[in-house]
């Protein structure tokens, strides 16, 4: 597990298991407005910032993942393409 509570699988630890990526940002939402509103003793804002961190890093990752897997389909697909012209040009 990660230092923040994140561990690598994007889990929290906290046994609610991998969160979602809208359930994350969703939470991470919730987080930032109750920072913002304030009312809230320093420790409490603490443990809101340290979550805020954790949530941030589990949409991190997703996004990442997702990107990566975008670049990996482009890239495929860009294969596929040129083996296509390719084989036009070969027929042709």
């Amino acid at each position: 597990m990660a230092k923040t509570g994140v561990a690598e699988d994007g889990s929290t630890g906290s046994g609610e298991g991998v969160l979602g990526y809208e359930q994350a940002r969703d939470e991470l939402i919730d987080v930032v407005r109750r920072l913002e509103a304030g009312g809230t003793t320093l420790e409490e804002s603490l443990a809101l910032w340290e979550r805020g961190e954790e949530l941030s890093k589990v949409c991190r990752r997703w996004l990442e993942g997702a990107r990566a897997r975008l670049d990996a389909a482009l890239a495929e697909s860009g294969e596929d393409a040129a083996a296509g012209a390719r084989g036009t040009a070969d027929q042709g």
